[in-house]
């Protein structure tokens, strides 16, 4: 058993023991608020989790009354009201304060909605232009002390940027207090790979460059950017998706067992994954864009931004260097799934007559991450008779559990009670920015791409060298 950590250890032992006792919401009016947050706390209400004020806060003028409305239609569209008690619960300890986040008056209003508060947490659920102008001026309101904030993502738009945020967010927020929040972290299929790894001692021995040959990580859409298109348009596939989203999943997968038990163990080796990683160059990125891109509302008539993103990573560490990883992402494509495929080095003699050719995938290990959950593990098995011929078939390790926790409900209960195990660390977001600043600055023009396939054929030629792309499909239960 991994020896845990003391409370004396280290500097990523929460600093702020005391559970929030204020939870405030800046864009709380905002599309994120309606469609996951009001979802998220009313089911922490039912849970028990959440049972301090919320206090919204917007530019809006609007009235308590018109929040409540709103959280009404949230929770509406999100599924029915099954616990009329803990709704209503939820409807009275909503409080609003509405003022121009750059007025030091909206800041006074919300100290006296706060009254007698004195650990509040402060998620920003707003545009990352505003993140210093809010953290600053609660800092100057006072407003900060012994308090937590919580940044949604993107942190920062490349390396400077991010170094800036985070300058400012430390000079008001110890770090410890400060929870730089990505939904993907709280996604049930996304912790497994993280307990699959370390919980499971047979993969050890295997789990590295003698054994695998490639990764691939696929991240799919079947849908364009809806009403978001004035938001892609200063983000990107890259900086939206695979910098954060697949980084992510690249660390968990890469990293090296914990020393210990505890959240700094986990930050410190996912860290250490993001150092390794070779910056990335020009000719290890394949961008695309899908037909119909620029007819979007709030895109640019001449727009270059990528809805499609495809690359080749390397980590220079002793366990993975020389394997390739191949991350991809990308909007209106065949299907919307986002799977790992693992793939194993071939037997180096082939002993049987229907040894794997070279159409033929090796062993592999597919984590289906959504839209179910799953895990299967490629083997080749002896078809009955005298000769020794086989098929591949996927054994079934893993189905989809019912009663997870939604992210925004498993990510905003863990900022309140102080647990950071799910949040990233300074260091981490910076050395991820540094892999992929190189290929921000002067990017290759974006190929166009058909609505509905798997993306510019570009992108084919980046992985042609190990084997080509695995789309993902779902896992059939009848081949177990």
């Amino acid at each position: 058993m991994m020896r845990k950590k003391t409370s004396t250890e280290g500097s990523n032992t929460p600093h702020h023991k005391a559970a929030a006792d204020a939870l405030v919401i800046f864009g709380v009016t905002g599309d994120l608020v309606h469609k996951m947050v009001f979802p998220a706390l009313y089911s922490m209400i039912k849970s028990g989790v959440l049972r301090i004020p919320v206090v919204g806060v917007a530019g809006s003028l609007w009235t308590v009354g018109q929040l409540r409305k709103q959280a009404t239609h949230s929770i509406k569209q999100a599924g029915k009201i099954d616990d009329r008690k803990a709704f209503d619960r939820l409807l009275s300890q909503l409080q609003y304060v509405g003022g121009d986040y750059h007025d030091p008056e909206t800041f006074k209003a919300l100290k006296r909605a706060l009254g007698s508060a004195r650990h509040p947490a402060y998620y920003l659920a707003i545009p990352p232009a505003l993140f210093p102008t809010v953290i600053e001026n609660l800092g100057a309101a006072g407003l900060a002390d012994q308090a937590r904030v919580i940044v949604e993502k993107p942190f920062g738009r490349d390396l400077m940027s991010a170094r800036t945020l985070n300058r400012v967010a430390q000079s008001v927020f110890p770090e410890d207090a400060i929870f730089r929040i990505d939904h993907y972290l709280g996604k049930e299929a996304i912790m497994n790979l993280l307990y699959f790894r370390f919980a499971n001692l047979f993969f050890e021995p295997i789990w590295n460059r003698n054994f695998i040959a490639s990764v691939q990580i696929t991240l799919a859409e079947d849908f364009g950017v809806k009403s978001r298109g004035a938001f892609y348009e200063s983000a990107g596939c890259l900086r939206d998706v695979i910098q954060n989203h697949l980084f992510q999943v690249v660390a968990l997968l890469a990293m090296e067992p914990p020393a210990y038990q505890g959240l700094g163990a986990v930050h410190s080796e996912k860290a250490k994954v993001f150092q390794a990683m070779r910056p990335l160059r020009i000719g290890d990125v394949v961008r695309g864009q899908y037909a119909g891109y620029r007819q979007e509302i709030g895109v640019a008539k001449r727009s270059d931004v990528e809805t499609y993103c495809a690359l080749r990573l390397f980590i220079d560490s002793w366990r993975w260097a020389g394997v390739p990883w191949y991350l991809r992402s990308g909007k209106c494509l065949a299907t919307t799934a986002t799977e790992v495929l693992v793939e194993f080095k071939r037997p180096p003699q082939s002993l049987f007559d229907d040894g794997p050719s070279s159409r033929d995938r090796a062993n592999y290990l597919r984590f289906r991450l959504s839209p179910a959950s799953a895990v299967a593990l490629a083997a080749r098995i002896k078809r009955p008779g005298k000769q020794f011929v086989g098929d591949q078939r996927e054994l079934y390790l893993l189905e989809e559990m019912a009663g997870s926790e939604a992210p925004y409900e498993r990510l905003l209960g863990d900022a309140l009670a102080g647990d950071g195990t799910l949040f990233t660390r300074e260091d981490a977001v910076e050395a991820a920015w540094a892999v992929v600043d190189p290929v921000l600055k002067r990017p290759r023009p974006a190929q166009p791409y058909k609505r509905g396939s798997w993306g510019p054929k570009e992108a084919d030629a980046l992985i042609a060298a190990d084997g080509g792309w695995c789309n993902p499909r779902l896992i059939d239960a009848s081949a177990v």
